[in-house]
This record gives structure tokens, sequence and C-alpha cells, in this order.
């Protein structure tokens, strides 16, 4: 009898971790500009660790008051880094968390139009769109994300701004819930384009059926995106962060466009200031 209890202890011993391990399966609150770059990090991670993730993507101001308001996510990565800070000072992170890349905003459109301009003019076709409105030529919309909260949608009202065409795009803009749906606007059949985050117009599945063009960094904020645990993060979690800080995850995010940590603006952005 007590060879068998034994036996059975023993079992359930081997067997617990593993029970565990598949158990421990967090959710991930993540920009939509990572919804490609992040996908990919975390199948590299998978296929390194074993450990699944559940990634949710959306806007980074929805998130930050979700996780104020409960919500069952143990990271958070944010396409700016005030809402991480925020959530700091009000308690909800273990700490400060870390910056791991700087955003990039690019204007894109379907392809073929044979009318792209370069960087030295990057929103000619917002100027192109605002003069076919204005001779009742149609509607030809503009599509950002939402600035209320959506930190792509901030930098691209800010990038207008700097070129003058804010108010004059009003009747033209289409207002995606995240850059990711700003997106998928800018590339339907009656949208001029849309500003998005280049990690997006990068990705294959978008980048083989537009055409895009950068915007100058010093036309909007930096885009500074940090990470961060949520308090009472699992291990799997805790792992996941910092794998996202090793070299094989920063080339990830490098070959969608982004910015690492400790890098200089690209040489292209320099001297740039004509709208």
């Amino acid at each position: 009898m007590r060879s068998r209890c034994a036996a059975w202890l023993l079992g359930l011993a081997l067997f617990l971790p593993a029970t565990l391990l598949k158990a421990d399966v967090p959710t991930v609150a993540a920009a939509s500009d990572l919804q490609f770059a992040l996908t990919e990090a975390a199948e590299r991670f998978r296929d390194e660790t074993g450990r699944e993730l559940r990634l949710n993507f959306g806007s980074s101001g929805n998130f930050r008051r979700q996780i104020a308001q409960g919500a069952p996510f143990e990271l958070y990565l944010s396409a700016d880094e005030a809402y991480v800070l925020a959530l700091h000072e009000e308690g909800y992170t273990e700490d400060e968390g870390t910056v791991y890349a700087i955003g990039r905003l690019a204007w894109m459109q379907r392809p073929g139009r044979n009318d792209l301009t370069g960087e030295d003019a990057p929103l000619a076709a917002v100027r192109e769109a605002i003069a076919a409105h204005g001779a009742g030529q149609g509607r030809p919309r503009i599509a950002l994300a939402n600035p209320e909260h959506a930190p792509y949608g901030v930098a691209a009202k800010q990038a207008l701004e700097h070129a003058g065409l804010w108010e004059e795009t009003a009747p033209l803009r289409i207002l995606g819930e995240n850059v990711s749906q700003a997106a998928q606007f800018a590339l339907t059949s009656d949208a001029r384009g849309g500003l998005v985050a280049w990690s997006l117009a990068l990705a294959p599945t978008l980048a083989e059926r537009s055409d895009h063009v950068l915007i100058p960094e010093a036309w909007h904020a930096p885009l500074v995106q940090r990470m961060v645990l949520v308090k009472e993060a699992g291990e799997t979690a805790r792992a996941f962060y910092v794998w996202l800080q090793e070299e094989e995850a920063r080339a990830v995010l490098a070959d969608y466009g982004f910015r690492l940590p400790g890098q200089d603006a690209q040489p292209a952005d320099e001297g740039v200031t004509t709208p």
C-alpha cells in the first residue's frame, strides 16, 4: 500500500511542473504597430522555450486604461512610454520597465499610382487629396489612428500640423481605433492613403500590396516605446520580458524598422525640414 502511495506521489511530482507550465500562458497587451514583429518574436520564443503566449494587439491608450481597471494582462508593450510611466506612478507595474524600441511613422498608399514622392515631400499625396476635394472631385480619405488614445495617431496629427495640413484634412480624415486598423483603411478603394507605423508597412502581407515613404522624425515627437511587467506577472511573462531584451529579439524588431535604444536616427532624416 505504501509503495503504491509513493509511486502515486512521485508521478504527481513529475506531472505538476509540466501542468503548471502549460497553465502559465500569460496575456500580453501590445501596441498594434507590433502586430507582425511581436508575433514573429513570440513564435521564436515558443520554439526556444516551449512556453506559449496570448498576444492582444490594440491601442496603447486603451490598454493603459484597461490595466488600471484590472484587466488580466501580465506584460504591457506600449507605443508611448508615458502610458507605462503613468501606470507605474499609480502602482500597477513592478517598476518603470524599459525602452525596447523607437517607432517610425510612414505614409502608405495603394501600389501602382507611380506618384509616391520622396522624404523631402512625403505628404504631397495629402495636398493632392485636399486639392481634389476642393475641386469637387470626390472625397479621397486620409487614414490615421485616433489621436485620442493611439500614439501613432498623435504622431500623425503632429506631422500634419508640421506641414500645415491638419485643419484642411478635417473633412477627409478617417480614424482607426489603432494604427493597424488605420493601415487597413489606408488601402481601401476610397482612401488616398494613410499615416501608419513603418513596422506595418514593412510587414510582407502589407508591403506586397502597398507603397510607402518615411515621415522625417523631426516632424513629430519621438515614438519612444516602453514595456513593463504588470504586478503579479507569472514566470512565462517574466521570461519573455527578459528575452525581448536579448539580441535575437532586437534583431526581429530592427527587421521591422524599429530603431533600437542607443541607436542614432537614420542619416536620411538629417536636414529634412520641407513639409
